[in-house]
């Protein structure tokens, strides 16, 4: 009897340890950071595919969507804060709001947004931009050249490719890296946008290989403006980034495929 009941206690304290254990996955996911990959080109050169981050849930607020699969279990927005312009967010894609996408905030409500010859104007002045050194991405599984003429050879026999790169820098002050590769291509040339009440107008750092505010909003595709409170957080560090060349059934592959130059790098 007395074993039957040490049993039935240990069985108690197993599935208490994992209630709690569940608990404080689900807090620290919804309200404290969350985990975020990267499937695309679009925010080249800051982030490649296979990047892995965290994301910052408090910097905005909280609201249905930071909980896991958007459970409406928090009404509205709670501790709302607007983000500043040049922050990478995380949020949930016009026009239906299920899927995470990952963007740079370029303008808030009531700025007035135009492309022109590739070249990003806030209220009618330009956002400075300057060309700088080529970005160079090793040629990997998950990396390859968007075109052949892009690659050359690297060190030790391996392939790169050479993008071009500027610096764009924000009326506010803050600067960042981007990639704009082909003259007059799709969204070099926009209207004039004005920024809704309550909305964000967001580019990916790819300028050509990323479907963002300066399209319409179509599902898996392009997002328009997006919504202030379809925010789910703030890229905060990157904490591992592969090559895409890892295979489940070689372990050592793990390791040989990591970037570790890419890890820690923060926003």
């Amino acid at each position: 009897m007395a074993r039957h009941k040490a049993e039935r206690s240990e069985t108690r304290d197993f599935v208490a340890f994992l209630v709690k254990l569940a608990l404080f996955v689900l807090i620290l996911r919804s309200f404290i950071v969350s985990p975020f990959n990267i499937p695309s080109e679009s925010m080249q050169p800051r982030l490649v595919v296979g990047d892995y981050l965290l994301v910052a849930k408090w910097p905005y607020g909280f609201s249905q969507y930071s909980l896991p699969f958007s459970a409406p279990l928090i009404p509205g927005r709670i501790l709302p804060h607007a983000p500043t312009p040049g922050d990478v967010v995380v949020f949930k894609a016009p026009p239906n709001a299920r899927d995470d996408y990952i963007k740079r905030v370029i303008a808030l409500s009531g700025d007035i947004v135009q492309v022109t010859d590739g070249v990003v104007s806030i209220n009618g002045t330009e956002v400075a931009r300057e060309r700088i050194e080529d970005f160079e991405l090793r040629v990997t599984p998950n990396s390859p050249c968007y075109r052949p003429e892009f690659e050359s050879p690297g060190e030790n026999g391996t392939r790169v490719c050479r993008y071009p790169q500027f610096r764009e820098t924000l009326p506010n002050g803050v600067s960042y890296r981007i990639l704009d590769i082909y003259e007059n291509s799709e969204g070099d040339n926009t209207q004039a946008f004005v920024v809704p009440d309550g909305h964000m107008f967001l580019m990916g750092d790819n300028r050509d290989r990323s479907a963002d505010s300066r399209f319409p909003a179509e599902e898996g595709q392009a997002i328009g403006m997006v919504p202030q409170e379809n925010l789910v957080g703030k890229a905060l560090v990157s904490v591992f980034s592969t090559d895409g060349s890892a295979e489940w059934i070689k372990p050592w592959t793990w390791f040989s495929a990591a970037r570790p130059d890419r890890i820690g790098k923060r926003f």
